[in-house]
């Protein structure tokens, strides 16, 4: 029997549509075998995180509803944690380690909020090269920074990027960037998630990782799993057949997924 099960998921707790209860209901009603939620660590200024007494309303929460579908779903405690928060001082059941912003002249700029922003970073730092340099910087910081299990959305900053309309992934500067974070990654023994939260949005028509970046990181012996990065209930498992489809392409047979035992293979 396949285990289907979805650890990338948000709720109104931060910038999520839908309260968690929601989203169990939804997860059940989908066919899932577990729902682990990620809400997002607190970023000072940043309005779409959890606030410290929201991260307290959602550690309740998530837990209450463990209880409450105990028998029907597993309901894990998880955290997308940001390489900009504070680390978290209550225990989680896994962490997604993120990277969100980059800083250039001292200005905090979000790479995943707008194409404008986007550009602006771009500016900031000199040019799209010196940009994504920086930003691989600092994905190859973010396990030692946030302790995570799974590296989240690799390749963030090409969000905006379908069919290269902003920058060219291919230049030299740029790849070199990209490989070498995911060397630095590849010895921390961290799962790279295939995340397909851009193609809900609309903003692209296939997840990230690239395939190139996917190809490589098999290569390096490194392991993934599959996640929507969900925001709404109805987009809790968007995304995953052409997720599945690209992991076999690039060589993958198995996608890592969590249990009372901790993460465990599974054949794709």
């Amino acid at each position: 029997m396949r285990h289907l099960q979805n650890l990338h998921t948000h709720t109104t707790f931060c910038d999520g549509k839908n309260t968690a209860e929601e989203m169990v209901q939804a997860a059940v009603a989908a066919g899932l075998t577990a729902i682990g939620f990620s809400g997002h660590s607190y970023v000072e200024g940043d309005s779409t995180t959890m606030s410290p007494d929201a991260t307290a309303a959602y550690r309740t929460e998530v837990l209450r509803l463990r209880g409450a579908y105990a028998g029907q779903i597993a309901i894990y405690l998880g955290l997308e944690q940001d390489t900009h928060s504070a680390p978290a001082a209550e225990p989680y059941d896994y962490r997604i380690g993120s990277v969100h912003y980059v800083v250039e002249n001292g200005l905090r700029l979000c790479v995943d909020d707008t194409p404008e922003e986007l550009c602006r970073a771009a500016a900031e730092a000199g040019g799209w090269p010196a940009l994504v340099e920086d930003y691989y910087a600092a994905v190859a910081a973010a396990a030692d920074r946030t302790g995570c299990q799974i590296i989240g959305h690799f390749d963030l900053i090409t969000k905006f990027n379908e069919e290269d309309r902003l920058f060219s992934p291919d230049h030299p500067r740029c790849r070199a960037a990209a490989l070498e974070a995911l060397r630095t990654l590849a010895r921390r023994e961290v799962f790279f998630e295939i995340n397909t939260g851009a193609m809900a949005r609309g903003y692209r028509t296939r997840p990230y990782p690239a395939p190139a970046l996917l190809r490589e990181i098999r290569a390096l012996g490194g392991r993934i799993l599959i996640t929507s990065d969900c925001h709404q209930a109805q987009h809790l498992l968007t995304g995953f057949r052409e997720a599945r489809e690209l992991a076999l392409i690039c060589g993958f047979r198995e996608t890592m997924q969590l249990t009372a035992r901790g993460f465990v293979p599974q054949p794709l």
